[in-house]
């Protein structure tokens, strides 16, 4: 009885040091994740627009940014994660307003982190104007993709041929190819990123605007690129003036 007892005694000692040993290894590769994780280029190989199919662990899109890192970083990953989530329906239309819709909102929360922890009066006057037009943009999206939830298929997600998934992709693969890396100031953080962000946005726009169908939605990517180029070339005029702030 003694002997059965030790044994169980040992057998328990050596699973929780295996357990420990586990554990000990999972927080390593946890801890030794870097913020350049997020900035690495999309090398995997992307079938069409269908997320659903694509390896997200090789591509990084299920990595948290590091703990201590921007929070506009944060909220980028999050915006991509959750863009990469939005399973495409087929119809180009459709599919853009939904795209864009969490494209949107991940603008409105990266001035919401501006106005929270920027001091530059220009980059917080960028963002209250931003928030502004993506909350306008938002309710119009909103109602395209209610309109159009019943639309026809009209082009290929799951073939990266098809023109429209093809230039869709790009505008997600520059995104995530172009994050640049953060530093201490959250005005310079968010004048890089917002950026990067915008140029995908304008990207986007005119793949709607060359294979779209819908008018009203072709008129809003017209504006979203009008406003936007402007304000990316307000965005690099201002960064290259502030390059103390890297």
């Amino acid at each position: 009885m003694k002997k059965s007892a030790y044994f169980l005694a040992a057998l328990l000692s050596g699973s929780l040091l295996v357990a420990s040993c586990t554990n000990d290894k999972a927080a390593d590769s946890t801890v030794t994740t870097t913020e350049d994780s997020a900035t690495d280029a999309a090398s995997g190989d992307m079938a069409g627009m269908d997320h659903s199919a694509m390896d997200h662990s090789a591509m990084g899109h299920d990595t948290a940014a590091p703990a201590g890192s921007s929070p506009q970083l944060v909220a980028m990953n999050e915006m991509m994660q959750k863009m990469h989530a939005t399973k495409p329906k087929g119809n180009t239309d459709h599919d853009f307003a939904h795209h864009m819709l969490e494209h949107h909102r991940g603008a409105v929360v990266m001035a919401d982190l501006e106005l929270r922890d920027g001091k530059d009066a220009t980059m917080r006057r960028m963002a209250e104007q931003i928030k502004a037009d993506q909350q306008r943009e938002i309710a119009a999206l909103e109602a395209a993709a209610t309109r159009l939830d019943n639309a026809p298929t009209n082009y290929q997600p799951n073939n990266p041929a098809d023109p429209f998934t093809s230039k869709m992709q790009a505008s997600m693969d520059g995104m995530m190819r172009n994050l640049p890396k953060t530093v201490a100031d959250p005005d310079m953080n968010f004048n890089m990123l917002m950026t990067v962000h915008h140029q995908s946005a304008v990207d986007m726009a005119r793949a709607e605007l060359a294979h779209g169908k819908d008018t009203k939605l072709k008129e809003l990517a017209q504006q979203m690129i009008t406003a936007q180029e402007k304000e990316i070339a307000d965005f690099k005029a201002w960064h290259n003036q502030n390059a103390d702030k890297m």
